[in-house]
């Protein structure tokens, strides 16, 4: 399994709030939202809400545009790509171990380093 590129970890860790996701799930719902749009929707403060977008909009998920006075705040799919490319690919990996070790269990194969004559102690 290769190691994660970069932006993985930063894109995982933005996500794995869980008010964080649903604050991505309302952005991505819709064109575009205001922090004071999605506070509406949720039961915390605007000023928790905003730091919630910081947070997305630093690991790339989200990008912020202007409409006149108001800043609104649009999904970039991009980034959560990359992630879900990279944990399937990871999936994939561990799929294929965890299919080894069954075939080797059933088959009674013995395991690296067992059996090899050394004298027990």
């Amino acid at each position: 399994m290769n190691a994660p590129p970069p932006d993985v970890p930063r894109v995982l860790a933005a996500i794995s709030d869980a008010t964080r996701l649903r604050v991505l799930v309302a952005i991505g719902n819709r064109e575009a939202a205001s922090v004071s749009t999605l506070a509406r929707e949720f039961p915390v403060s605007r000023q928790a809400v905003a730091k919630h977008v910081a947070v997305l909009r630093d690991a790339g998920l989200v990008e912020a545009g202007r409409s006149g006075r108001e800043v609104l705040y649009s999904v970039r799919p991009g980034r959560l790509q990359l992630a879900a490319r990279w944990l399937a690919e990871a999936a994939a990996a561990w799929e294929r171990r965890l299919a080894e070790i069954k075939r080797i269990a059933e088959a009674g194969e013995p395991l690296s380093g067992e059996g090899s004559g050394a004298a027990e102690g």
